[in-house]
């Protein structure tokens, strides 16, 4: 990204880490010379507040983003980090956007990799001060960047079995909520037969063996899908 001057969105819940970004980009300026125009977002709504304020003229260049934010309180389907990329990559698709999440299960990497296709994708646990601002550069000028646990996680091979869409993931979080079936059928694009259909095939993608829906939602919470 060769311009002495880039527009950053830093997407968190949590300010401090928000912060740990801004002092990143300050290394970097400092270092390479780019001016960073940098505002910051901390939930779901603010962020989309930004981003649908930006003019062409006025973009946002990188986005940095955490995975596991409370739902928009808007109807739009944004109920993760990972819907408002997908808002970010239909929206503005020059946007280059950086994963940051504590997630470290290959299964969830995955299929990050295979619903955004992120430019940088940073483990929080991996990642100290000194490696934020590598990041930053390597993105600056030679993108991607991967901390070292996602790195081995796509050395390792990985079932497609395991693949959430959209769809599946609104299913998820509908059930966590305790939304009763009927209920379910107005809010997403499928029949009561087809929500059946999915939530089998994701009690057999998670193994689940008992009929229960308290221990899908246990493990699609564990492994970092709602």
């Amino acid at each position: 990204m060769k311009k002495q001057q880039c527009n950053i969105l830093l997407v968190d819940d949590h300010p401090l880490i928000t912060d740990a970004y801004k002092n990143a980009f300050e290394d970097v300026r400092k270092k390479d010379g780019i001016d960073f125009d940098i505002v910051t977002a901390h939930s779901c709504d603010a962020a989309l507040h930004i981003l649908h304020s930006s003019s062409p003229l006025n973009t946002i260049d990188i986005v940095f983003l955490d995975i596991q934010l409370p739902p928009s309180s808007e109807e739009n389907g944004v109920i993760s980090g990972e819907d408002l990329g997908l808002n970010i990559r239909k929206t503005s698709p020059q946007t280059k956007i950086v994963v940051a999440t504590t997630f470290n299960d290959h299964y969830r990497i995955h299929s990050i990799f295979e619903s955004l296709n992120p430019d940088g994708f940073l483990i929080k646990n991996d990642v100290t001060p000194g490696e934020l601002v590598t990041a930053i550069s390597r993105l600056m000028n030679d993108p991607p960047y991967y901390s070292k646990t996602v790195i081995q996680s796509l050395r390792k091979y990985v079932t497609n079995d395991l693949l959430l869409d959209k769809i599946d993931r609104q299913l998820l979080y509908q059930l966590s909520l305790g939304t009763r079936m009927k209920t379910m059928s107005t809010i997403l694009p499928l029949s009561r037969a087809a929500i059946e259909k999915r939530k089998r095939h994701l009690k057999e993608i998670f193994d689940i063996r008992s009929g229960e829906d308290r221990e899908l939602i246990f493990k699609a919470r564990e492994k970092g899908f709602i």
